[in-house]
């Protein structure tokens, strides 16, 4: 009868209220490969221990459930492991133990059943089947909030999986989704989110984008401002994407957060226009958090913004674009979210895709390969020759240049050279050369149309074509010329330009510049175009490199490292050149030679750095009262000598006044006392002699003549003229405090 029972009732589970019929072969196994062995081996322990446990019901009861409960779940277990390749332990822990307990209380009630028979009547047993209908309910409730919890994990693996369909065509936002669910959440219980509210905020949070898998990949992707056609159609994404998440059928209301997350507060916003509390408050939620994200995240236009920064940016727009409790929140919290972002582990899979994999297998598509535009012209020449001859012809432009590249060391020259060689290649209206220079790129090399544009661009690494380019050492094709910084937003410059191809110049350990060309036509520059321009990218890169550091190495031959004034050896070879052209047009030149004195006293007292500090004002000083063809160089130590063509007596001596009156004030600004002061020795072509050596001579007896007499004299400094005598000037102190 036992047997008969658990059949019946194991016949009854596979078709009575269920979803989907189970096939034959599973209703065998469940009735003959499960139930009979179960009631069998189940019935041979219960009376095999009532031998050894003297009858004892419960001890015969217990051990019966337990026998029947491993003999009705392991043969399913060990099946799902075998198929499925998990491991037994597991399968059995988390999908069958659970139901234990039931098996028990069913052995107990079984048992109390069988006592009230055999002691009150059968009759009475029947007050137990309430019970009875209770567990069975309470059995059927577990099992169906286990199949909703079975469902929530499907659907958010699903949800997952979209978010990561969404990532691989939005390149650009790597961690977005993670920090935007992460905020999102937080805000919401802040806000006092519960339950399907919260839920529908963490969907919403991964899926507010999927929309954007019906706009084309160039327009998610554009590096800088999208035309009014290609925002018509940005705008559509958030209709699309509730229209794809109506059909997932979600518990909680997820649609209407997707579809009002660019809803602003004022009313603006798209695609409803919906205003205030009209928009759902997971959408204004939602629309504040990944504003805030874009503006903390890089793009390919801008670097991204500090957090403090962004938050600030969204702060203005509270009222107008943004629900004010919200922003309220972000500015109170934001530090806790941003530590809840970095410890948290789990949400979406921060791997990325595999875009870029190569495959190697395929051929060709079965349709066939699409004609290149530079094939389809090819066709039309009805010869092969055409194409040979422009390989051969690309091939030698090639070679010559890479010729021409490495003759000289002069950068403007090799540009140059550069400019003219690839037009016959890769044809352009414009191309910019920039070299970086710390965190800017400076334009080296400027040519075609818009010039002048160009050439006052100063370009940080991150914005714009060029920018971005340095900042990610990869190319960009055709992308938007007016994104580059210096008129991006600026209606008074204005390019016709329309195209531009962008390609890094790598030196021996990083990017020293950037190769950019323009077109006026959209769309102008083909593969076959960026691949010429990758073949000579290195080249060029390591000419620009080498041709930097000969500039730099004949700068610091010819300039003092600390003051940036030419050094002595530069200042000869200009004396000799203005003494020539003195010669030529019979005109006078004034040399001035100054010594700084109580410099030793500054070393001594305050540090060589306070000198260094003491130095390099004073040269600038210097050069900030010199007329535009006037040299100031330095000597060495505390001397500088100056070279002014032109210069009169009088206005020298005035001049001389000036200097020592900088001179004291270098000092007093470094070392707050006036511990400085100035001698100077002058002499005049050609009148004082007629070479540089003789006219420095003569400058420097005179200066040591005055600063014999500063050490001998406290009335003030004293200038020496040209007649070499001494003459005491008012104190720098008093002319200064006059």
């Amino acid at each position: 009868e036992t047997m008969l029972i658990g059949c019946i009732s194991s016949l009854l589970q596979c078709y009575w209220k269920v979803n989907r019929r189970p096939e034959p072969v599973k209703v065998l196994f469940n009735i003959f490969g499960m139930m009979a062995p179960a009631v069998g081996v189940s019935f041979f322990v219960y009376h095999q221990l009532g031998r050894i446990v003297h009858h004892s019901l419960p001890l015969m009861l217990a051990g019966a459930a337990c026998t029947y409960f491993l003999a009705n779940t392991l043969p399913v277990a060990v099946v799902i492991s075998v198929t499925e390749g998990k491991r037994l332990r597991k399968i059995w822990s988390e999908c069958y133990f659970w139901s234990f307990p039931y098996y028990l209380v069913g052995a107990a009630i079984a048992g109390l059943i069988s006592a009230v028979n055999r002691y009150v009547g059968w009759q009475t047993s029947l007050l137990v089947v309430p019970v009875i209908y209770w567990i069975y309910r309470s059995y059927r409730l577990y099992l169906d909030r286990l199949q909703d919890e079975k469902r929530h994990v499907e659907q958010m693996a699903a949800i997952e999986a979209l978010a990561l369909a969404i990532e691989a065509k939005d390149h650009t936002t790597h961690d977005h989704l993670q920090r935007v669910r992460v905020y999102a959440i937080e805000v919401g219980k802040e806000l006092g989110l519960q339950g399907e509210d919260l839920e529908a905020l963490r969907a919403a949070a991964l899926l507010h984008d999927i929309g954007k898998l019906a706009v084309p990949e160039h327009i998610i992707n554009k590096p800088g401002r999208l035309t009014p056609e290609e925002f018509e159609k940005m705008k559509v994404h958030p209709i699309v994407g509730a229209e794809i998440l109506e059909r997932v059928d979600f518990p909680y209301p997820v649609v209407p957060i997707v579809r009002s997350h660019h809803e602003k507060w004022d009313g603006t916003g798209y695609p409803d226009g919906l205003r205030g509390n009209q928009i759902p408050i997971g959408a204004r939620i939602l629309s504040a958090v990944d504003c805030l994200d874009a503006l903390a995240s890089d793009r390919q236009y801008r670097r991204a913004l500090p957090l403090d920064q962004a938050l600030e940016e969204v702060a203005k727009l509270a009222n107008m674009q943004f629900d004010p409790l919200v922003v309220e929140v972000l500015m109170r919290r934001y530090m806790d979210f941003e530590r809840l972002l970095i410890s948290q582990s789990g949400g979406i899979n921060k791997s990325r895709l595999s875009t870029g994999a190569k495959v190697e297998r395929g051929v060709e598509p079965a349709a066939g390969f699409e004609m290149a535009v530079s094939d389809r012209r090819r066709g039309t020449d009805s010869s092969f020759l055409s194409s040979i001859a422009a390989a051969r012809q690309e091939a030698q432009t090639l070679f010559e240049l890479s010729q021409d590249l490495g003759k000289s060391l002069s950068l403007d020259e090799t540009l140059s050279v550069l400019s003219l060689r690839l037009k016959k290649l890769v044809p352009y209206d414009s191309i910019a050369v920039y070299v970086r220079q710390d965190d800017k790129l400076y334009p080296q090399h400027v040519a075609g149309d818009d010039f002048r544009l160009f050439s006052s661009l100063e370009i940080p690494m991150g914005q714009g074509l060029s920018g971005w380019v340095a900042s990610n050492g990869k190319p960009i094709i055709n992308g938007n010329p007016s994104v580059e910084p210096g008129y991006l937003n600026d209606p008074t410059k204005f390019s016709i330009l329309r195209s531009g191809m962008a390609v890094p110049l790598f030196g021996i350990n990083e990017v020293v510049g950037v190769l950019t060309l323009y077109k006026a036509a959209a769309d102008s520059f083909t593969k076959d175009h960026l691949r010429i321009l990758m073949a000579i990218s290195s080249k060029v890169g390591f000419c620009i490199e080498n041709a930097l550091k000969y500039e730099q190495a004949e700068s610091t031959a010819t300039t003092d490292y600390l003051t940036g004034l030419p050094n002595a050896r530069s200042l000869f070879l200009h004396l000799d050149q203005e003494l020539a052209r003195c010669k030529r047009t019979n005109t006078s030149l004034a040399v001035m030679v100054c010594d700084l004195d109580g410099f030793k006293q500054i070393n001594d007292r305050f540090g060589h750095l306070e000198g260094n500090k003491v130095l390099t004002l004073f040269a600038s000083f210097m050069k900030s009262v010199c007329r535009e063809y006037d040299y100031v160089g330095r000597m060495g130590g505390d001397e500088f000598v100056m070279v002014a063509p032109g210069l009169t007596a009088e206005a020298s001596q005035e001049k001389a006044v000036l200097l020592m009156q900088l001179a004291t004030e270098a000092g007093r600004k470094i070392c707050r006392e006036e511990i400085l002061s100035l001698s100077i020795g002058m002499c005049f072509y050609p009148q004082d002699g007629t070479d540089a050596e003789h006219l420095l001579t003569e400058a420097d007896k005179k200066m040591y003549v005055v600063k014999q007499a500063h050490h001998e004299a406290t009335a003030g400094p004293v200038v020496v003229s040209r007649e070499g005598s001494p003459r005491a000037e008012k104190p720098i102190s008093q002319s200064l405090s006059t």
